[in-house]
């Protein structure tokens, strides 16, 4: 999508602080952290919403979901499971999602944190 956000940044149009990167994914920290440690975990495949999900990219969502320990505790956040981190996926205009390309929020450090919805 051209007018995407995380599509530009996952072009490299626009910089991000990454942390990982493969052929299916990128991390990066949050522009505008609400913990110690805020990073995004994207699809470089565009998909809009939680709603837009198709069985074909369901390994991808889990695989986000399978990497934010790993990424918070190499990223300063206290492993599991003395530690722990937040992971939260805001889903259309009632959940609060800003920008239509999902993405996973993975929060973890010294609390306490900022609000964060």
């Amino acid at each position: 999508m051209h007018d995407c956000l995380f599509c530009k940044i996952v072009a490299g149009d626009i910089p991000a602080k990454k942390v990982f990167e493969d052929d299916e994914l990128i991390a990066f920290h949050d522009i505008n952290p609400a913990a110690p440690v805020h990073l995004l975990i994207v699809p470089k495949t565009h998909i809009a919403t939680l709603g837009d999900v198709r069985p074909a990219d369901e390994a991808i969502v889990g695989r986000m979901m399978a990497m934010a320990p790993k990424l918070a505790s190499e990223n300063g956040g206290r492993a599991l499971p003395e530690g722990g981190l937040r992971v939260v996926m805001n889903a259309g205009p009632d959940g609060m999602q800003e920008v239509y390309h999902i993405h996973l929020h993975v929060l973890a450090g010294d609390r306490p944190w900022r609000a964060f919805p």
